[in-house]
């Protein structure tokens, strides 16, 4: 707009022929320093303005996969923290969560994996990698056999369980991997947990993982 305002007003200039040429150039001058001033504020304010909040799920998703989430896909939405302390705790660490995550993706489940911002430092003190090891989404891959698209570490000072519920809430055909029963959240996400499908728990038995009331295709076997 002030570029076509300034154009306007100085082809005025160049055809009136009454008009002294100095206060033309000067005006001219003024009129460019103006249009100059003019984008540079506009830019100001580009890297100002700040979008409306986005919703907690896009906002904090650092690898860009929640959009590809497809409510008509089945998905797991693992609960990655509770599973990995709970494989820990039984002296597997890192077994039952990457067979988990391998054996439902093999039956066809879109994978959702949220970890807590210190999983990190949990791993790191349980020795599954040195202190000089970077923080990365790939150590989290080849820890747990996860892809690059199943990933999600949620920000420091909050929660996974509300990320995981969250997702529930949006996805259909979903249902949460975890031992968690998330009760401080029953009152706010009551529609998602109405029946007794929409969580399922992992026990260990004779060095087989099981999930409540769910038959894997192909049982997972602990070394």
């Amino acid at each position: 707009m002030l570029a076509t305002v300034a154009a306007l007003i100085f082809g005025w200039l160049v055809y009136k022929p009454d008009i002294n040429e100095t206060i033309a150039a000067a005006v001219f001058v003024a009129l460019v320093g103006l249009w100059l001033l003019g984008i540079i504020g506009l830019q100001g304010v580009g890297d100002t303005y700040q979008r409306p909040d986005a919703h907690m799920l896009l906002a904090n998703d650092r690898l860009g996969f929640m959009p590809n989430l497809r409510l008509d896909a089945k998905t797991a939405v693992i609960d990655g923290s509770n599973i990995y302390h709970f494989g820990h705790d039984n002296g597997y660490d890192a077994q039952p969560l990457g067979g988990l995550a391998h054996q439902l993706r093999a039956e066809g489940y879109r994978i959702v994996c949220f970890f807590d911002a210190n999983i990190f430092y949990t791993l790191r003190n349980h020795g599954a990698f040195p202190d000089a090891q970077s923080h990365s989404a790939t150590l989290l891959q080849d820890i747990f056999g996860l892809r690059a698209d199943e990933i999600y570490v949620v920000p420091s000072g909050v929660q996974a369980d509300l990320y995981v519920l969250e997702t529930l809430r949006h996805l259909p055909i979903s249902f949460a991997v975890t031992n968690d029963r998330y009760r401080d959240y029953a009152k706010k996400y009551r529609a998602v947990m109405q029946n007794n499908q929409w969580r399922k728990g992992i026990a260990i038995s004779k060095n087989e993982i099981r999930l409540w009331q769910y038959r894997f295709t192909t049982p997972i076997r602990l070394r």
